[in-house]
């Protein structure tokens, strides 16, 4: 059911600092933004979103998937990968060890220096950093996926939560993705920030294939290891607050709304009806009716 990702919706204290330091170290480029609709938010089911200002971003390379940073207040007992949801948006690189390099002296904190996700020939090669939203990006070069700019796309989103029969059940049965088996993994930068040991711990993995070029993540956490991630009444949620997805028809979903779907006239949506509706881990979705969206 799922087409696409057409925009990852990402709560920030400041847009300033953000945007100059994606344009600065990432090479992402501004194109729009403004305030944030009542119609918009009553959509989203976060009447407080209205009024707060956004920015729109995209890589250098011209994807036309997109990063919108929406201010809002910072959010007591939340941090990146401690709650469940969404919990990184993973871009495709050419070079993360030359990326690390770059943001070495810059608002990006390095959490996870780059390194090969598995020993083989041509595997992966990724590393992580926290931006200066407090929001947790991945850093990918990957063989398999077109990169077309230093720091191009997203991706893959990474969900977090605590199971995994849970995920398959709304993800594959419900959305039918094609969701793989899970495998024990390392995941170094989520064993550091929950206090485990990285060269033993290990987390079920499993990925929901949208399409040849949008995957999710899917990673199952230890019992009380993290909790539901914490929000103020009204508001989107904290960090990754949202991801957006193209799909056929919304009707065909038959999910519960947030609120009741309407269209919208701004970027990304076009016109398009917009539907949000709350997955398994408590992760926000947003489904915007395809072909306006494309």
């Amino acid at each position: 059911m799922l087409k696409s990702i057409v925009v990852v919706t990402i709560a920030v204290a400041q847009l300033g600092p953000v945007e100059d330091a994606y344009e600065r170290y990432l090479d992402y480029v501004n194109v729009g933004g403004g305030i944030v609709s009542e119609a918009t938010a009553t959509v989203w089911g976060a009447p407080a979103a209205a009024g707060q200002p956004y920015l729109l971003m995209r890589a250098e390379s011209g994807h036309p998937a997109l990063l919108r940073f929406v201010e809002a207040e910072p959010v007591d007992g939340y941090a990146p990968m401690l709650t469940h949801g969404w919990n990184a948006t993973e871009l495709l690189v050419k070079d993360p060890d030359a990326v690390a390099e770059r943001l070495a002296d810059s608002p990006f904190e390095i959490v996870g220096p780059p390194a090969d996700l598995w020993q083989a020939p041509n595997a992966p090669r990724a590393m992580q950093a926290i931006g200066p939203g407090n929001e947790l990006l991945y850093l990918t070069r990957n063989a398999q996926f077109e990169t077309n700019s230093a720091v191009d796309r997203v991706f893959i989103m990474v969900l977090g939560g605590p199971s995994m029969a849970a995920f398959n059940d709304f993800y594959g049965d419900r959305l039918g993705l094609a969701v793989s088996e899970a495998q024990a993994f390392k995941i170094g930068v989520l064993s550091n920030a929950l206090g485990l040991p990285a060269d033993t711990t290990t987390f079920p993995l499993a990925i929901a294939t949208i399409s040849k070029e949008f995957l999710i993540e899917l990673d199952e956490y230890p019992d009380g290891a993290t909790t539901p991630r914490p929000r103020q009444d009204g508001m989107l949620p904290p960090g990754v607050a949202m991801v957006g997805f193209a799909v056929a028809s919304i009707d065909a979903l038959g999910l519960d709304w947030r609120a009741a779907p309407a269209a919208l006239p701004e970027v990304p949506y076009l016109g398009a009806t917009v539907a949000v509706a709350v997955g398994p881990a408590g992760e926000w979705l947003e489904f915007i009716e395809a072909p306006a969206a494309e």
